[in-house]
Parts: C-alpha cells; sequence; structure tokens
C-alpha cells in the first residue's frame, strides 16, 4: 500500500524531490529477488540461467500463464502469473519480496498485427499493471523496447536513440507506450525504470512470430530440408543481435548504477545484415542452401524499420560492448541448432523406428 507523508513538511518534500525518495534507497544487503514475467517466450528462459547463475537459483522466480516443461521446473521456482490480474500480481510480490522485475509479457510484431485487441490488453494495459506496480512496491522494473518503436518518418541508417517515433504497427505503437509511460513514472515518482531497445534477438529457439525472426527460421529449415523460403526482399537490412549479447547488455544495464545513466531509454545492436548476407555466410556451412524469396505483409513492417541502430549512448553512459559479430553468430547458431534440436529430433525418430 502507498504510505502518505505524515506531515505537511514531508508531503512537500515527497512531491519536490521523488526521484530522491525512490532512488537513493539503501543497497541491498541481500542478492535482489527477481520475478520474470512472460518467462517461457525467447528471452525470459535464458534471461532466469543467466541471474540464476550471478544471483542463485531461488532470487530469480520465472513466471507465466502457460504450463511449463520438466526441464523448466528443476531449473529453479516458476509460478503463474497472469500480468493482467494486478490483485494476482501484488501477491506475488509481497509473498516473494521482489525486488526487480524483469517484463518480458509481450505479443511480438506479426502476431499482434493479426490480434490487435489482444495486443491491446497484453502491451498495453499488462505494462500499465507493471509499471504501477513496480511504483508501488519500489521495484527496479525492466521493460524490453525494439527497433519496433520507430516507423517510416525515423532515420533509418543510423537510428540516433532519441528521433522522431512513428511506427505502424501496433506492437510498435505499445512499444513507445511503454518507453513513455515508464520515463513519466521516473520524473513524476522517482521509478526506477529502465529500457533498451532491443533489435531482431537470435536464438536456436524455434522462430516466434517477429518480423526479423526470418533470421532463426532459416538455420532451423536450411540444416533440416537443405531450403527456405524467406519472407522478405534479399536485400532488406536489419539491426540483429545474438541472445548471448542481448542478456549480458540487459544484465549490465540492470547493474548500471543511476548516476552513469544519462536516460532512461536506449538503443543496443551488435550487427546489421540482410537476408542475402545471412544466406551467404550460413551456405558456407549448408553448401546446396537453396533460398528463395517470397516478400509478404511482413515486409512493409520491415521497411518502416531502423536499417542501422546508433547505441554510441548506450556505450558511453555504461560501457556497451557486444561480443558477436555476423562470422560468428552463424558459426555457434548452426551448432546450437544442430545440437538442441536437429540432432535431438533424428534421435527421436532413430527411437522409433526401433
Amino acid at each position: 500500500m502507498f504510505r502518505k507523508c505524515l506531515t505537511t513538511l514531508v508531503a512537500s518534500q515527497c512531491q519536490r524531490q521523488p526521484v530522491l525518495r525512490m532512488l537513493h534507497q539503501q543497497p541491498l544487503s541481500r542478492p535482489p529477488k527477481i520475478l520474470i514475467t512472460g518467462g517461457l517466450g525467447q528471452l525470459g528462459i535464458e534471461c532466469a540461467k543467466l541471474l540464476r547463475s550471478q544471483y542463485g537459483n531461488e532470487s530469480v522466480i520465472l513466471s507465466d500463464i502457460i504450463k511449463p516443461s520438466q526441464a523448466v521446473l528443476e531449473n529453479g521456482p516458476y509460478i503463474f502469473a497472469d500480468i493482467l490480474d494486478f490483485k494476482g500480481l501484488q501477491k506475488i510480490v509481497v509473498d516473494h519480496r521482489i525486488d526487480w522485475l524483469i517484463h518480458f509479457s509481450a505479443l511480438l510484431s506479426a502476431v499482434g498485427e493479426q490480434n490487435v485487441p489482444l495486443a491491446v490488453r497484453v502491451n498495453i494495459e499488462g505494462v500499465h499493471n507493471v509499471i504501477e506496480l513496480a511504483k508501488q512496491y519500489k521495484l527496479r522494473i525492466f521493460v524490453p523496447s525494439t527497433i519496433g518503436a520507430f516507423g517510416p518518418d525515423s532515420p533509418r541508417n543510423p537510428t540516433p536513440n532519441v528521433t522522431i517515433q512513428r511506427p505502424r504497427t501496433i506492437y510498435g505503437v505499445s512499444k513507445v507506450h511503454a518507453e513513455l509511460i515508464g520515463e513519466y513514472y521516473y520524473h513524476k515518482f522517482g521509478l526506477d525504470f529502465r529500457c533498451l531497445r532491443f533489435p531482431g534477438v537470435i536464438s536456436s529457439d524455434p522462430p516466434g512470430g517477429g518480423t526479423t525472426d526470418y533470421a532463426v527460421a532459416v538455420f532451423h529449415e536450411a540444416l533440416r530440408n537443405g531450403k527456405y523460403t524467406c519472407y522478405l526482399k534479399p536485400d532488406t537490412r536489419l539491426p540483429m543481435m545474438y541472445i548471448e549479447d542481448c542478456l549480458r547488455a540487459l544484465l549490465e544495464f540492470m547493474r548500471a548504477p543511476n548516476e552513469q545513466l544519462k536516460r532512461r531509454v536506449y538503443n543496443v545492436t551488435a550487427m546489421s545484415f540482410t537476408p542475402e548476407e545471412l544466406v551467404d555466410k550460413l551456405s558456407k556451412h549448408v553448401p546446396h542452401l537453396h533460398v528463395t524469396y517470397q516478400p509478404d505483409s511482413r515486409q512493409a513492417i520491415a521497411d518502416s524499420w531502423p536499417q542501422v541502430f546508433d547505441d554510441s549512448d548506450a556505450r558511453r553512459d555504461w560501457n556497451w560492448q557486444h561480443k558477436y559479430d555476423l562470422n560468428n553468430l552463424v558459426d555457434f547458431m548452426v551448432k546450437d541448432v544442430q545440437e538442441n534440436y536437429i540432432n535431438v529430433e533424428n534421435g527421436e525418430r532413430q527411437t522409433l523406428s526401433n
């Protein structure tokens, strides 16, 4: 519950100095207790593994509305959490003494366009709930944003940290909304809101409905079948990063002292490439790879997004540095997909045939 100022003097100080009130708290004498929402998406499980390696298994609670696998349950605490249920979220924060909230719950770009009302509920109402929750319980909150927060009127090469944002997808609109409401709560109430605009994030997990997911799908299809039909034009340049860089950026940003942060929202990236450039690198591992291009509705989305992300502010303010470029990205992705999916599937088929 909100604590009321007991005197007029204290009340006036609370109004004049909200940032000092919330951000200048005593450091925790224990590892932060962290709640991850939308935890069974592309980033959540791997984020939980990284944070647990730093703070201990019991300090990081993964949550979602999806039934988890046995492997997820064995790796650390998992609970049901519906971001549209504010009272339920309150109970979780209180019962588990949560300090940091990492909010991954969202409908991605292509999926959101197919169900706009649901995207509004999940991506906008859900953010309202977690932002208000973080304010009420003085949490440090991280909400990811995206290259989709920019639009056709934004400069595309490079796209600076502060520029015009007029996205034309509900996903992009919802992310701009999250950025602005988070900044508002920071300035108005001193909320420790932190946000990174990620480019396309590439991991070995199967694609989940994002416009940049061709860069994941091509590895799965190429290693299974030796061919792939791409829904973007071959020369569509987009910024990307490997998941390990993405999660390391998140961890470093969450750990960064407030005095280092000149803003609450930062671009981060690692590389930019086209489907054609990616296929050229991948064909060295799959020599007879055959890729055709059949652009669909996702092409218009990609054409409104940045081609090259300017993340110089993050590199200056909290020393962000990427480790993976296109060459070692392809090497790691081929290895990951082959070992974690193709070999596993082949082993299962072999077992069934015996």
